[in-house]
């Protein structure tokens, strides 16, 4: 009997508690989530908001791409938190160095899914972790990159003219009411990347609440066309069901008012 999916269920996969070694010696820990039939067709590197804004592997986006895609559409979803970094999982050792030193995370990261052997590495970047993407991602072995709610706050002019350059898909998921850039600037900002797909999402706001279905929806069309979306809302099989009180914390925290060392931010509400 088909069991509707909600915001905390977990669909079957195979889930791996993995740690990335960095460049910088540095250990990070993170999770693999595999399809448990079948191989996957894609891998997804998932790289998380601020985490001085409460921005970990487990923010609601990222977890519910983990919890739900490799059972609705076949991906390796790989999370990590990014140094300095702590959720459930644990915590990543080093400390937050605005966008700089976490290019080793980045690297990590695709270095483990490479060695891995996982298919078809996607980077899919929300708010900080779109910075971390279009400055650090641009490697060999990805195949492209999905931003949701890019700030453009660390990530440069020469980062856009390198995935320009590079020819490498990158869609742009931008919140009709997002606080840091909207979907006009940002499609001003994005034409650096000739191959930029920017899409605005009405009504919707930074975080993404009520909106995760239509993010998840646009990641597959993505990153991996042959699967039929929109994705399935409901589920003939085993579910499980997280804890929505190990999170809520956290969420009410992302975003706040919170001073963040580095290039000042802009206000798109302003």
């Amino acid at each position: 009997m088909s069991a509707p999916i909600r915001a905390m269920s977990i669909l079957p996969a195979e889930r791996r508690d993995i740690e990335l070694r960095t460049a910088d010696g540095l250990t990070l820990v993170g999770e693999l989530a595999l399809p448990v039939d079948r191989p996957p067709v894609a891998t997804l590197i998932c790289l998380h908001p601020l985490p001085t804004h409460g921005g970990m592997m487990d923010s609601h986006v990222l977890r519910k791409a983990a919890w739900r895609l490799p059972a609705l559409a076949g991906l390796a979803v790989l999370r990590f938190n990014t140094r300095g970094t702590s959720s459930e999982r644990g915590a990543s050792e080093g400390g937050f160095d605005q966008s700089e030193g976490e290019r080793f995370d980045v690297a990590a990261a695709i270095e483990y899914a490479e060695f891995a052997e996982l298919p078809r590495i996607w980077l899919l970047g929300w708010s900080f972790g779109t910075d971390l993407a279009l400055r650090h991602g641009c490697d060999p072995v990805v195949e492209g990159a999905v931003l949701l709610s890019p700030p453009l706050r660390f990530a440069a002019d020469p980062d856009l003219a390198t995935w320009s350059a590079s020819g490498k898909p990158v869609t742009v998921l931008v919140p009709e009411f997002d606080d840091y850039l909207r979907p006009a600037e940002a499609t001003e900002r994005f034409a650096a990347i000739s191959q930029a797909e920017v899409i605005g999402v009405p009504g919707a706001r930074h975080l993404w609440v009520g909106n995760v279905e239509r993010v998840l929806d646009e990641v597959v069309r993505r990153v991996a066309p042959q699967v039929p979306v929109p994705l399935p809302t409901t589920w003939d099989g085993p579910m499980e069901y997280g804890d929505a009180g190990a999170y809520a914390d956290r969420t009410v925290a992302a975003f706040a008012d919170v001073p963040v060392a580095g290039p000042p931010q802009r206000d798109a509400t302003a």
